[in-house]
């Protein structure tokens, strides 16, 4: 008893809502076995054949490849295609296809070379032995889609059923009219569609697998349960016929009486469904490593003189396939591919066979009916009557007409099957199925857009929120930098607050004191270099050099000790006796580096005694000159200055003057073949000129009041001065000696005459003008020195003594 229920239970059927029973017109085809066509020359592969995106190329133009070789490669949805047969690749470009819309799209142009040879293949006979990643893997690989016309990816379904699937579905149904592909393939390769259905049970580990097959098709049926024998795996059911039993969710309910939820998938019950085609594809590619090449397509119509099912090669044109078949087109010929309800006229001839190309039909004019005009909607809802999905036709075409999107979305416009049983039955010759189609791409195209829109969205929010925290990032290294700056301002802020401060704590005394020890030790600094100096210069051997560098040296000492000697101060505060310490100070440190600057010794034989002799007086006049300068006081109020001091220091300067031009005058001793007499006596006679006029300049008091001035010390520091200038001029007037030859007594004679003259001048001039300038008191207490008459005789006596003895000189060496 319970045996009887479960089979009754297992047999049990069910029925949908709606549906047509249009005339079938497969006799025509399904009497004729599956045959082979001659190859086309050439084959034009699309490389998107089904639900999803192209692969990628993978060969070249002018590469020559082998059948069942891949041209494209991909993951997920995006398939691979393969070479339909061996030959060359001619070329890459877009192509029209089998499309309602007739655009192109990128195709591979395959030159046949006739051969129709094999790649490698890698069959596998026991499929049990592999993992059942691996079985998807290779279906995958295979390029295997749907070939019941949806074109679905079969290794992506498979993925989504992996878990959960109780019940696998093989669609055998075939309800349109015309088409018997699936019928002849069951009556030809029974086995292998059961051997692919098991390789899809095992897959999904599913427990019951149920084959739907109509009972317009007793050899299919016939065939299958042959085929099957005592095999209780798989279950047949025989359905009743009805227009569109072969729809997914007509046939999950007819077998299973449970309907597909409204936006979901058969999956979503435990139901899985899977073409009959797909399963004979499924074992070609797993058993014998073969990838899809080639499907089974009806050739049928009033238009071919010989209606049957070829198997034909994916790529190749429907012309090609037409011409075989005995096609002769009409008038008005008009060939669908597809079914007459479901189906869609191509417009060229030219497009080549695709994976999921059932049909080529070919009705004559009477066969299709009258082309009757489209009229308007009468509201007899017929079609709803009709319709599988329990839709509302007519609401779905007035929104789809009128561009209401949102409302056509409401009506569940998705789940319409596009079966074209409305179309069918409409009396005003409505196509509601195009509208349909057109209003679903419109929708998906807004879809799309809407996507795209949401991802921008995304992104820019993405990058906005990105820079924010830049943003903030940045602020708080800006911030950290700012504290950072305003503790170091701030430290260098109270160190400079407590410079300050410790300068105004400090007394006057403290800050003389530092002023002149930074002053002596700039002044020691500066004689360190010179000294470095001088030893550089004594090294390089060069007298001359040497002795410039000398005076250059003793110039700057002078130059430096000059602020010390006159200090700009009220009176009040200069002491005499701290002055005088400081002049002695200051002229010990002249002498000791006037001594040290003397140039070292050299050869004789490398000094010119006219140069020596003539740079001498030159640094002489200079030093003179430059004494004077620093001799005479700054301006200032008669109140604030020190006679007494200042001649002190006008004193000190001129020793020093002359002992250094003394010193830089004496000549070196040269060889007698190389002086020139006359030339050294001008020589000697202006260093004379010029050192009387510098003592002369020098003898002058400073501008002072009378009652200050000391006479006596004054022309003591005179005469010192006058002895000193003398003894130098007489140093330098001495000749070096030279050959008789060379010497002009009455030239020399006249320059003594000349030098005697200049002489008696500078001394009247200079009584005169100390005799003006002078006061009563000075007068009368000045000594007969002052006047000076006795020097210019002196002076004179002097130098007629002097040109006599040059008199001489020659007169002496003639003998």
């Amino acid at each position: 008893m319970l045996n009887l229920l479960n089979l009754f239970r297992k047999e049990k059927l069910w029925d949908f809502q709606g549906g047509i029973h249009p005339p079938e017109m497969k006799t025509q085809s399904n009497g004729t076995p599956l045959s082979q066509l001659p190859l086309p020359e050439q084959f034009i592969i699309p490389l998107k054949q089904h639900i999803g995106h192209e692969g990628e190329i993978c060969v070249s133009p002018g590469e020559h490849v082998l059948r069942g070789q891949p041209l494209t490669f991909g993951g997920g949805r995006m398939l691979p295609v393969h070479a339909p047969t061996s030959g060359t690749i001619e070329a890459i470009a877009p192509h029209m296809t089998a499309h309602p819309s007739g655009l192109s799209e990128l195709c591979i142009f395959l030159r046949a070379d006739g051969e129709d040879r094999w790649t490698t293949l890698d069959p596998q006979p026991d499929f049990r032995a592999l993992p059942r990643e691996e079985v998807v893997k290779r279906i995958h690989d295979a390029g295997i889609a749907g070939l019941g016309g949806a074109g679905f990816p079969t290794a992506t379904k498979l993925r989504g059923g992996l878990r959960g699937v109780k019940t696998l579905i093989i669609n055998a149904a075939e309800c349109e009219p015309y088409i018997t592909a699936d019928d002849r393939l069951m009556q030809d390769c029974a086995a292998e569609v059961l051997e692919g259905c098991r390789i899809l049970a095992w897959v999904l580990q599913a427990e019951r697998v149920l084959i739907g097959i109509e009972d317009n098709k007793p050899e299919a049926i016939a065939a299958l349960k042959q085929a099957l024998g005592g095999d209780r795996e798989l279950q047949l059911r025989v359905i009743p016929t009805k227009y569109p039993s072969g729809g997914a969710k007509q046939l999950t309910q007819i077998l299973t009486g449970r309907e597909v939820p409204h936006g979901g998938r058969s999956t979503d019950i435990g139901v899985l469904m899977q073409n009959v085609g797909t399963a004979w594809a499924v074992k070609r590619a797993i058993v014998d490593g073969e990838p899809i090449t080639e499907r089974v397509v009806t050739l049928t119509g009033e238009a071919i003189a010989q209606p049957r099912n070829v198997w034909g090669r994916l790529g190749t044109p429907v012309s090609h396939l037409l011409h075989h078949v005995g096609f002769t087109p009409s008038a008005h010929q008009m060939v669908i591919m597809g079914g007459p309800l479901m189906g869609f006229t191509l417009p060229s001839l030219n497009v080549p066979l695709v994976k999921i190309s059932n049909c080529i039909l070919a009705p004559s004019t009477s066969e299709m009916g009258n082309n009757e005009e489209e009229q308007s909607c009468i509201r007899c809802s017929a079609c709803a009557d009709a319709c599988p999905a329990k839709l509302l036709p007519q609401q779905l075409f007035w929104y789809s007409q009128g561009g209401d999107h949102d409302k056509a979305r409401a009506h569940n416009i998705d789940d319409c099957i596009e079966c074209g049983a409305c179309a069918y039955v409409c009396p005003s010759n409505i196509p509601l199925v195009q509208y349909y189609r057109q209003e679903k791409a419109e929708l998906r195209a807004i879809d799309l857009e809407a996507k795209r829109t949401a991802e921008a969205k995304a992104r820019f929010e993405a990058r906005q929120a990105r820079l924010e925290r830049e943003k903030l990032a940045r602020e708080a290294r800006h911030e950290q930098a700012k504290q950072r700056v305003a503790r170091t301002d701030q430290g260098e802020l109270d160190a400079a607050v407590e410079r300050v401060k410790a300068r105004q704590a400090k007394t006057p005394e403290q800050e003389s004191a530092e002023r002149e020890a930074r002053h002596a030790q700039a002044l020691a600094q500066q004689a360190e270099k010179q000294a470095e100096t001088q030893a550089l210069s004594r090294q390089s051997g060069d007298p001359r050099k040497a002795a410039v560098e000398a005076a250059i040296a003793r110039a700057k000492a002078k130059k430096a000790s000059a602020p010390e000697q006159t200090a700009e101060a009220p009176a009040a505060e200069g002491d005499p006796r701290k002055a005088a310490v400081e002049a002695a100070i200051a002229r010990a440190k002249a002498k000791k580096a006037a001594a040290a600057e003397q140039p070292a010794e050299a050869p004789a034989a490398e000094v010119d005694p006219r140069k020596a002799a003539v740079e001498a007086a030159i640094a002489g006049a200079k030093a003179k000159k430059a004494a004077a300068a620093a001799e005479q006081p700054a301006e200032a109020p008669a109140a604030e200055v020190d006679p007494r001091k200042a001649a002190v220091e006008a004193a000190i300067a001129r020793a020093k003057a002359k002992k250094a031009a003394a010193s830089a005058e004496q000549p070196v001793e040269a060889p007698a073949a190389d002086v020139d007499p006359r030339k050294a006596a001008v020589e000697a006679a202006i260093a004379r000129a010029k050192a009387k006029k510098a003592a002369a300049a020098a003898e002058q008091p400073a501008d002072a009041p009378a009652a200050e001035v000391d006479p006596r010390k004054a022309a003591v520091e005179a005469a010192i001065a006058r002895a000193k200038a003398k003894k130098a001029a007489a140093a330098a007037e001495q000749p070096a000696e030279a050959p008789a030859a060379e010497v002009d007594p009455r030239k020399a004679a006249v320059e003594a005459a000349i030098a005697r003259a200049k002489a008696k001048k500078a001394a009247a001039a200079q009584q005169a003008e100390v005799q003006s300038e002078s006061s009563p008191e000075v007068e009368a207490a000045a000594s007969p020195d002052s006047a000076d008459p006795r020097k210019a005789a002196i002076a004179a006596a002097v130098a007629r003594a002097k040109a006599r003895k040059a008199q001489q000189q020659p007169s002496t060496t003639e003998e």
